[in-house]
């Protein structure tokens, strides 16, 4: 199936990182744009610089009819205490992003990047009555079209993070480390324990871990 015309990739970011949105894209490049993106140097996301991340993000908008689907703490932390599996959410986000899709161009397969079980994606696809062949690879960002996606999802969810900082008046982290269990702590003792809900993925450890103050270094 991977020889069709339109292909519609999907992929997230920010599914491991403590602060932030889960954020997911999906995006549709067809045959004669695989020499558009191959020129671009599209890859996987992880591996590309943040400026040049945002470049290729902008000429990729321009190009390619796309989605963006953004959960914002808040609304991501209500959304898991209902689900209480990441993978729900995620197979909810990605059907969610194949039909904004499919709602603006005809496509004949859409592939997402794998993060559980198959059935989860199909089921969700089949909740929206989204009617597409899905293929769900494990490294998907070697298809170019799920690169694309991870470059658009990456992008928005840089962008998020730097709108955070800009907020808290600090530099937010990016993924789960001990720096970020500090910068945690730091946001509760100026703002108070409610504000990871707002700012932070509250099923994380790191939240149990920011909401205990440090203590004092024993001589």
């Amino acid at each position: 199936m991977r020889t069709a015309r339109r292909i519609i990739g999907v992929d997230e970011s920010g599914k491991g990182d403590f602060f932030g949105p889960l954020v997911i894209a999906g995006c549709l490049a067809g045959s004669e744009d695989i020499a558009f993106l191959t020129e671009l140097g599209v890859r996987d996301s992880k591996k590309i610089a943040p400026k040049k991340l945002l470049s290729l993000d902008e000429m990729l908008r321009s190009r390619l009819v796309h989605t963006v689907i953004v959960y914002l703490p808040e609304e991501y932390n209500r959304l898991y205490v209902r689900l209480k599996n990441l993978n729900k959410l995620l197979a909810i986000g990605h059907a969610r992003c194949i039909e904004g899709v499919l709602n603006q161009k005809e496509a004949d397969l859409a592939i997402s990047d794998k993060f559980g079980k198959e059935e989860r994606l199909e089921d969700a696809m089949a909740e929206l009555e989204c009617n597409i062949p899905i293929e769900q690879i494990v490294r998907g960002e070697a298809i170019p079209q799920v690169a694309a996606a991870s470059i658009i999802a990456r992008a928005e969810f840089v962008r998020q993070i730097d709108k955070l900082s800009s907020q808290c008046q600090m530099t937010i982290p990016k993924g789960a480390s001990a720096l970020v269990d500090e910068v945690g702590r730091h946001l509760v003792a100026e703002h108070g324990a409610e504000i990871l809900s707002k700012v932070a993925k509250t099923h994380f450890k790191n939240y149990g871990r920011a909401m205990k103050p440090k203590l004092p270094l024993q001589l």
